[in-house]
């Protein structure tokens, strides 16, 4: 009697011990969650190779005198023609400007060939690397200069671009959250058929957030580790579609348990036994492949590689203790109208994985040959991808700075309209300015501050900005000038492409060779993870070439993200891997009961099928949220993975590892003992005759 009063204390206690040590986490991470804001950094350097040219200027440029220089163009135009009172508008308004804020050198207007447009160069280091006094700068450029009656005004240049961007990246925070909640919260809703089971796990979704900012603020304290718009986005997306993911999976094992144990303590103990491996595992593939983003040289992937860790590790811990705590104190009623009473049976009921099951495996060899033609005839659309964006064109509304550009590739087409820095030993300056003005494809060079033994010297070159023409200038310029270094923003787009070339042929292997290694100690197999790795690789072709045959012809982009490869194919090997990880290990341990090959690969995927098709459902939703941002580089990214989801989730998991593993058999699992026949029973020795004794 004793003893079962202390189970029955413990069962009473330990949930309510789980559910005060949360809150006393979340009440000592709560200040530091409140400050991720804070630490948020979209500046050019916080994006840039950490090795590259344009990233020693942008440094070396913050210790010049007065810093970092924040650089516009005040543009005028009038479609028919600058009148006099207009430059004498212009001429005024800049006055002004020079009046209000201390600017590097005096203005000069630059008119165009055809009358229409002025543009006056204005730059300043007042705000040095602060954000936010740099968008107070460029703000009130803007508020000073205004047009009217027919004359327009729109303010670009590298920092006004900056400050269009960072307000939308500040703008991300409420949208992305709300309406990421919004659509995790219909789809439970859905799932559960019940009135309040969906607001438990995302409740418990909410809360991980909410540690996750936190822990990404202390790492940014503790170890520098870099915080963008992009990566915060992330790890929001990747808290609630991943963190609902494993919720789905332990409810479900739960509701089983829940008819075949009394007691909500005893049944939640069962199904954290039973699928417990399976979403440690696959956390920690997600978790092992976004930590390989931090061999990137690339600032932006580096760091969200630590971030988005953080989130699948924070949606982790709390689904597998915060989570459980709350079903078991809220007991089988949580779940009404659909109770799972002890001792009762599901309805059997013949559902569609069941059919999918049914056609894989009386066809195994053709379902295969089949999916695979289908994944390859879509990765050809990677063919079709567009190349790398342009600044002016990775917003899918036009800020004023995209409209400045646009004006002045319009009125000066064969001007550089955008400074080149270069940023030489201060001994060498006059030589690297007399080499710079001898250079082909230089329009104009002149020499600017010095201090800390560098000179800045701003270049303009006679092609557009980011033309093959201004290329090759800055090409030139890089291999021409020894021991300088070449910078400004059409460099840091040519170092952005370089660097992600770069990145992609030392990351993806490292991946492929992490997930590899855990697949392997989790199936003890090594085909059966082969197997998994060769279906998220042609999951992630199949769905980059989705996006190549809509990306220019339906949406209408002028270019891709040069990053959208290597993060795209980190997601999907990552998070694919996943339900990959789920059907496997089912099927494992209907093989471990002694299931038949077959029947364990049909069970598998019968019962886990659901399931499955639930969380893709989820996940691929979540990232979809993205595809309703206003940049560029999200709704590509996000598109992507929501299709490779898809894909994932109906057509690979559910046919082509499924025939996989009926037309291989027990060869899945070589060389563990499950690849083995089993040995046939021996039978009983027959007893010897008894012969009876002479006498």
């Amino acid at each position: 009697m004793g003893a079962a009063r202390t189970s029955v204390r413990r069962r009473r206690a330990v949930p309510w011990l789980v559910l005060g040590l949360w809150i006393a986490v979340l009440a000592i991470a709560s200040p530091f969650a409140s400050k991720l804001g804070d630490v948020q950094r979209d500046r050019a350097v916080d994006y840039l190779p950490a090795s590259a040219d344009s990233t020693q200027v942008a440094k070396i440029q913050e210790r010049l005198p007065g810093g970092e220089a924040t650089e516009m163009v005040v543009v005028y135009h009038r479609d028919g023609g600058l009148t006099a009172a207009d430059k004498a508008t212009a001429a005024g308004q800049i006055d002004r400007i020079a009046g209000a804020h201390t600017l590097t050198g005096e203005p000069a207007g630059v008119p165009s060939r055809d009358g229409t447009t002025l543009m006056y160069p204005v730059a300043s280091t007042e705000p040095g690397t602060d954000e936010k006094a740099r968008d107070e700068l460029v703000n009130d450029v803007r508020d000073i200069a205004q047009g009217g009656d027919g004359l327009n005004v729109d303010v670009g240049g590298s920092g006004a671009l900056a400050t269009d961007a960072a307000e939308i990246y500040n703008s991300l925070d409420g949208p992305l959250l709300y309406t990421t909640v919004a659509v995790v919260a219909l789809l439970l809703i859905i799932i559960y058929r019940s009135p309040f089971l969906w607001l438990v796990p995302l409740f418990v979704a909410g809360m991980a957030d909410y540690l996750s900012m936190g822990v990404a603020y202390g790492l940014n304290q503790w170890f520098g580790t870099s915080v963008s718009g992009q990566s915060s986005g992330i790890m929001t997306i990747l808290v609630f579609g991943a963190g609902t993911d494993y919720a789905l999976l332990l409810v479900s094992r739960y509701r089983e348990e829940l008819r075949r144990i009394e007691r909500p303590y005893d049944a939640m103990v069962a199904a954290l036994r039973g699928c417990g491996p399976a979403v440690l595992a696959s956390s920690g593939t997600v978790a092992a492949g976004l930590l390989c983003l931090l061999a990137a040289d690339l600032n932006s992937s580096r760091g969200m590689g630590p971030l988005g860790t953080v989130g699948v590790l924070c949606a982790l811990v709390a689904m597998l203790t915060l989570l459980p705590a709350l079903l078991v104190l809220l007991g089988r009623r949580v779940f009404w109208p659909l109770v799972p009473r002890y001792g009762t049976q599901p309805k059997v009921r013949r559902s569609l994985f069941s059919a999918m099951g049914s056609s894989a495996g009386r066809r195994p060899l053709t379902v295969l040959a089949g999916g695979a033609v289908l994944l390859g005839a879509l990765a050809l659309g990677t063919l079709n991808l567009p190349g790398t964006i342009k600044q002016e064109d990775s917003f899918t509304s036009k800020p004023e700075a995209v409209a400045a550009m646009e004006t002045l590739a319009t009125a000066y087409p064969e001007q550089g309209t955008q400074p080149i820095s270069v940023i030489a030993p201060t001994d060498r300056a006059d030589a690297a300015l007399a080499d710079i003005r001898d250079t082909g494809g230089v329009e104009s060079a002149e020499r600017g501050r010095s201090g800390d033994g560098w000179t800045e010297i701003s270049v303009l070159a006679a092609a557009p900005p980011q033309s093959p023409g201004e290329t090759r200038t800055i090409e030139d310029l890089r291999d021409r000038l020894d021991g300088s270094y070449v910078g400004g923003a059409s460099a840091e787009q040519i170092d952005l492409k370089d660097t992600n070339a770069r990145d992609r042929l030392i990351v993806v292997p490292i991946v492929l060779l992490s997930v590899l290694l855990i697949l392997v100690a989790l199936l003890r197999s090594i085909v059966a993870p082969l197997l998994l790795v060769a279906a998220v690789v042609a999951v992630w072709g199949a769905a980059l070439g989705i996006g190549g045959l809509v990306f220019g012809p339906v949406f209408g982009f002028e270019g891709t993200d040069p990053g959208l490869g290597l993060l795209s194919f980190v997601f999907l090997v990552a998070l694919g891997v996943d339900y990959g990880i789920f059907l496997m290990h089912r099927m494992r341990e209907e093989a471990l009961k002694g299931a038949e090959p077959v029947a364990a690969a049909l069970t598998a995927l019968r019962t886990t099928g659901g399931v499955i098709a639930s969380a893709g459902l989820v996940l691929a939703a979540t990232f979809a949220v993205l595809t309703n941002m206003p940049l560029v580089q999200l709704v590509e990214l996000g598109f992507v993975i929501a299709v490779g989801v898809l894909l994932d989730t109906f057509l690979v998991r559910t046919y082509l590892v499924t025939s996989a593993s009926v037309a291989l058999r027990r060869k899945v699992w070589w060389p563990g003992r499950l690849s083995r026949e089993p040995e046939p029973p021996v039978p009983p020795k027959e007893p010897e005759p008894v012969t009876a004794s002479a006498h």
